[in-house]
C-alpha cells in the first residue's frame, strides 16, 4: 500500500533489539583470530547470524565529525572473532549526518598508540581507512551495493562492499555496508604515487584524483566554503562560457570546483597545482573548441580524456537517475602520462526513483539536463555532458556499450537477479527485520522518499519496478542516436 506523504508521520519511540548469546569473558587487544573458536562472550552480538557482526566500544569520548576518537572494534564471522582491535571513528557524510538519526561512520584500524594499521578486515585487502555505511532513506538498502557491483563488472574499480550488523556501545544500529573508501593502490585505484617531491616533467603528470563535490567535512578554516587550499574554479561556467568575475572563491550555482583528493590538498604542491589545473582547462577548451566554427582540427577533447570510461560513467548514473550525478560525489582521476578518466561511481543512495522531487525521480528523463529542471540548484552539472551527448562519435559510443550491457549483465532478467541476490542473505538471516525493528521507517515518509511503502518486500518491488520503466525508456531512447 502507498500512502501519500504528507499523511505519514513518525512513530515516536524505539525499540531496542538485544539479541542474546553465550556470555563471553576475556578480551584481546590488536590481535586478530584465526577462527577456529568461537568468542566466549559475544557482547550482545547475534554470532549465529550469516552477516558479519561489528561491536564498537568507545574509549570515552563522544563521537563527533571529526577528528576520529579512539575505540575498540571485534569483528565477529561465523561465530569467531577475525578482528579484536584499536579503530578511530569519526561521523561521515553531509546531508544524511545532519537528517538522519542512524549515522555512517569512517573508522581507521589503529594499533595501541593510536597510529594507523593496515588490516585485511572481513576479507578485503589491507587498508587503515573503511566506511560504514547505513541506509536510511533507501529503505531497499541495496542501491549503492548494486551500482558498485554494476562498475565492478563493467571492467572498472568500485568499493568493495558486505552487509554486516553493528553494535555501538552495546546499542543495536542495524545493516550496514561494510566499505572501501576510494584510494590509490594496486588492488583499488590503481594510480601512480605522487609525492611532493616529485615534480619532474615526466612524474608531474600523474597520478591525480579529483572530486568535484561539497566541501562539508574538510578541515578548514571556513569550512564549506570553497578555497584555493581545497581545489580550484573551472574557467567555465556551468554553459561553456568563460568566467571572468571576481571573487574567484565566493561560490555560485553557475561555477563548478575541483577538489584536490589525493594528493590532498595539505599534500599537493604548487606545481602540481598548476600542472592538473592547467590540464582540465586545456581539457574542457578542447571540449568547446571541437565544435567551434573557428576550429581548426589540430587537436580534440580526445587527446586529452579516457573517452570510454566516460561512456561507463555515463551509463551507470542515467541508469539510476543519480540525482547527485556529475555535480556532487563525483570523482575522476588521472595517472601518470595517461589520460582523464571519470569514476570511481559513488553515492547512489538518492537514485532509482528514491527522491522526493519529481524530475530526480522520473524513470523517463535524463539525468544530465538536470539545470534544465532545477536551475536554481547551487550545485549543477558542468557543461561537459551537454556536449558530450551532443557530439555524434560519444552518442555511438553509448549506443554500442548499452546494446552490449542489456545483452549481458544489464538485461532485465540479470538485474533483477542481482537484486534477489543481494537481498537473499539480509532477509532470510533476519537481519532486515531487525533494522526495521530498531529504526522505524516502514510506511514512513523520510528525506528523499516520495512513495512510502508498509513492507520491506514493496519496497524492493518498487525497486525492481523503477528498473524495469528505465530500461524500457533508456532502449527507446538510446535506439534514435
Amino acid at each position: 500500500m502507498i500512502h501519500v506523504t504528507s499523511n505519514s508521520r513518525y512513530i515516536l519511540f524505539i525499540v531496542f533489539l538485544v539479541v542474546f548469546g553465550s556470555t563471553l569473558s576475556g578480551c584481546k587487544e590488536n590481535s586478530t583470530s584465526n577462527g577456529s573458536e568461537p568468542d566466549p562472550e559475544p557482547d550482545q552480538v547475534n554470532i549465529n547470524s550469516q552477516l558479519p557482526q561489528l561491536s564498537i566500544t568507545l574509549q570515552s569520548e563522544e563521537i563527533v565529525d571529526e577528528p576520529k576518537v579512539p575505540a575498540l572494534l571485534k569483528v565477529y564471522e561465523n561465530g569467531s572473532i577475525t578482528y579484536d582491535g584499536h579503530i578511530g571513528i569519526e561521523y561521515r557524510g553531509a546531508t544524511s549526518q545532519a537528517l538522519f538519526p542512524k549515522k555512517s561512520y569512517g573508522i581507521e584500524t589503529w594499533d595501541e598508540f593510536g597510529d594507523d594499521i593496515d588490516v585485511d578486515l572481513l576479507g578485503f585487502p589491507e587498508e587503515e581507512d573503511w566506511i560504514l555505511y547505513g541506509p536510511y532513506s533507501d529503505k531497499t538498502l541495496i542501491r549503492n551495493v548494486f551500482i558498485y557491483r554494476l562498475a565492478r563488472n563493467m571492467g572498472h574499480y568500485a568499493s568493495r562492499t558486505r552487509f554486516c550488523e553493528v553494535f555501538l556501545d552495546g546499542e543495536y544500529l542495524g545493516i550496514y555496508v561494510f566499505m572501501e573508501k576510494i584510494k590509490r593502490d594496486d588492488v583499488r585505484l590503481d594510480l601512480s604515487d605522487l609525492d611532493p617531491d616529485e615534480n619532474g616533467p615526466e612524474e608531474i603528470t600523474g597520478g591525480y584524483i579529483l572530486k568535484i563535490d561539497k566541501t562539508a567535512g574538510d578541515p578548514v578554516e571556513n569550512d564549506h566554503t570553497y578555497t584555493e587550499f581545497l581545489g580550484f574554479r573551472s574557467q567555465y561556467g556551468v554553459n561553456g562560457n568563460e568566467l571572468e568575475y571576481d571573487p574567484y572563491f565566493d561560490k555560485k550555482s553557475e561555477e563548478t570546483y575541483f577538489l584536490y583528493e589525493d594528493p590532498a590538498w595539505e599534500d599537493i604542491t604548487d606545481q602540481q597545482k598548476e600542472y592538473i589545473q592547467n590540464y582540465i582547462h586545456e581539457f574542457e577548451t578542447a571540449l568547446l573548441n571541437d565544435t567551434s566554427e573557428d576550429f581548426d582540427g589540430e587537436y580534440t577533447f580526445t587527446d586529452y580524456a579516457n573517452i570510454d570510461s566516460f561512456v561507463d560513467f555515463f551509463l551507470l548514473n542515467e541508469l539510476a537517475h543519480n540525482a547527485d550525478a556529475y555535480r556532487i560525489s563525483t570523482y575522476m582521476y588521472k595517472d601518470r602520462n595517461g589520460k582523464l578518466n571519470m569514476g570511481p561511481v559513488w553515492d547512489f543512495n538518492l537514485s532509482m526513483g528514491n527522491d522526493g522531487q519529481e524530475f530526480r525521480r522520473s524513470p523517463e528523463t535524463w539525468i544530465y539536463q538536470y539545470n534544465q529542471f532545477l536551475p536554481n540548484d547551487l550545485w549543477l552539472v558542468p557543461f561537459w555532458w551537454e556536449r558530450l551527448v551532443d557530439d555524434p562519435m560519444f552518442r555511438q559510443k553509448v549506443k554500442e556499450r548499452w546494446q552490449e550491457m542489456r545483452a549481458t549483465e544489464w538485461s532485465n532478467e540479470s538485474l533483477n537477479q542481482l537484486i534477489s541476490d543481494l537481498i537473499f542473505t539480509p532477509v532470510e538471516d533476519g537481519a532486515v527485520a531487525r533494522n526495521f525493528d530498531r529504526w522505524f521507517l516502514l510506511g514512513n515518509q523520510v528525506f528523499g522518499n516520495y512513495y512510502v511503502f508498509d513492507t520491506y518486500e514493496e519496497e524492493v518491488q518498487y525497486l525492481r519496478d523503477w528498473l524495469d520503466q528505465r530500461l524500457a525508456w533508456m532502449d527507446s531512447e538510446i535506439s534514435s542516436w
